[in-house]
């Protein structure tokens, strides 16, 4: 599949060069044609791959480091970028930020990992909790019989993101439900497009080899146990949501997930991204953007714009910051606003107002006079949508937590043992209202 990997310095120097396949060639030669047609190249190489002479390099970049994978043979890009990536991911979860030093420092080290995760340019096991536990930094550990039947089993078998053994005082299991909502709304307040993007991120910090169970409002889930009544309803505000689509960690087990809709998985130790999702039906959107621009002949923009918060009183956004677009003709602003600070910034071509926080269910306003320089343009203003950054305490999906239980029965610690932490944090993704 892959027949090199060269790694490169901004001088286009070689690092680390290891050849898997005898088709791509001289090996000199193949360093060189990366060397001077992409690293060297008169105008920026703008895509990953490129194709000299036959050969085919993959290349990513990481701050002054180039990793080029070179093959000859019609590979599957993706998953060769997947390799790549992967490999970064592992040299920086062994010796920190990928750069000159680190790997002058530790080329043994890489070669011993290219060594373990490549065999004749297939990639193997690329895990990096399972290469931790016989590679280190100074070389591989010398095993007794019980390690090496370990590291057998966690190689070849189903659970290689996880080692046996783990050990912790306190069970403790970290679940962050972090959400970006993205809105393309009309002057009128007509919702153009609306979805969001979530991810929950865990922190495991549990003892042995648990098993973990999750549970969410999903729709299908809360119709099939039949827990849709009015009273339920009306206290938690938003019943069920309609997941559109979703990808998960490795370590769930997609057969439970396909027959009863149940997120059920062995951790990795430390922090991993359980699952991606998206959604775009009955979306709360947490602020409504209210603009009004008035044009005062040719040299004159009166602008005013209104937000309001559409959540729980109780509740606070956090870095607000709403950017109002102005004419490339400016030559003054001024700006009046009732909360936060305004500031015209003539570089971006927008005035930027900062709230720090705000409670649901309020409003501020801002009204801002727009002097214009005369032009013989006959071009009217485009008028580019006014965008709003923010972070608020909840999920705007509606998607909430109803379980996440803990079964470990070889150390006898139960659910109740484990202290479990959930929070929700929705973010401002592409947030646009047309004025």
């Amino acid at each position: 599949m892959i027949g090199g990997l060269f790694i490169y310095n901004h001088k286009g120097e070689v690092l680390i060069s290891r050849v898997y396949r005898d088709d791509i060639g001289n090996r000199r030669n193949a360093v060189d044609a990366f060397r001077v047609n992409v690293i060297h190249a008169r105008q920026q190489v703008r895509s990953p791959v490129t194709n000299i002479a036959r050969t085919s390099f993959f290349h990513v970049k990481r701050s002054n480091i180039w990793l080029a994978a070179v093959t000859k043979q019609n590979v599957n890009a993706a998953m060769v970028f997947e390799f790549l990536y992967k490999m970064c991911d592992v040299m920086t979860a062994y010796f920190g930020k990928i750069s000159e030093e680190n790997i002058k420092n530790n080329f043994v080290l890489i070669y011993e990992l290219l060594d373990e995760i490549l065999d004749f340019g297939y990639p193997q096991n690329s895990e990096t909790g399972a290469l931790k536990t016989f590679i280190t930094q100074q070389g591989i550990k010398s095993q007794t019989k019980e390690e090496q039947s370990q590291i057998t089993s966690q190689v070849t078998g189903q659970i290689g993101w996880r080692r046996e053994g783990i050990k912790y005082r306190r069970n403790e299991l970290f679940l962050d439900v972090l959400e970006s909502v993205n809105l393309l709304m009309s002057p009128q307040g007509q919702v153009l497009s609306a979805h969001v993007s979530g991810r929950v991120v865990m922190k495991s910090y549990l003892s042995g080899m648990p098993e973990c169970k999750f549970g969410m409002n999903d729709k299908i889930v809360i119709e099939k146990q039949g827990k849709g009544t009015a009273d339920e309803t009306g206290k938690s505000g938003k019943q069920s949501i309609a997941i559109d689509d979703c990808t998960f960690h490795q370590c769930v087990r997609l057969s439970k997930f396909d027959s009863e809709r149940s997120i059920s998985f062995i951790p990795p130790d430390g922090e991993f991204e359980l699952m991606r999702y998206r959604t775009t039906k009955d979306i709360i959107l947490p602020f409504r953007v209210i603009p009004l621009v008035r044009e005062v002949g040719r040299t004159k923009l009166e602008v005013k714009v209104v937000i309001k918060s559409n959540f729980k009183p109780s509740l606070l956004a956090q870095k607000i910051e709403v950017r109002i677009p102005t004419p490339l003709n400016t030559s003054g602003v001024q700006v009046i606003c009732m909360k936060g600070k305004a500031k015209y910034k003539a570089s971006e071509n927008a005035i930027v107002w900062k709230i720090k926080r705000m409670a649901g269910m309020k409003e501020s306003q801002i009204s801002a006079e727009i002097e214009l320089l005369p032009t013989n343009d006959k071009k009217k203003w485009a008028r580019p949508p006014i965008s709003m950054n923010f972070e608020v305490p909840f999920a705007p999906s509606g998607l909430k937590v109803r379980y996440l239980k803990v079964f470990e029965p070889k150390l006898n610690y139960s659910d109740h043992d484990v202290i479990k932490w959930v929070r929700y944090i929705g973010r401002s993704g592409i947030y646009e209202t047309r004025c």
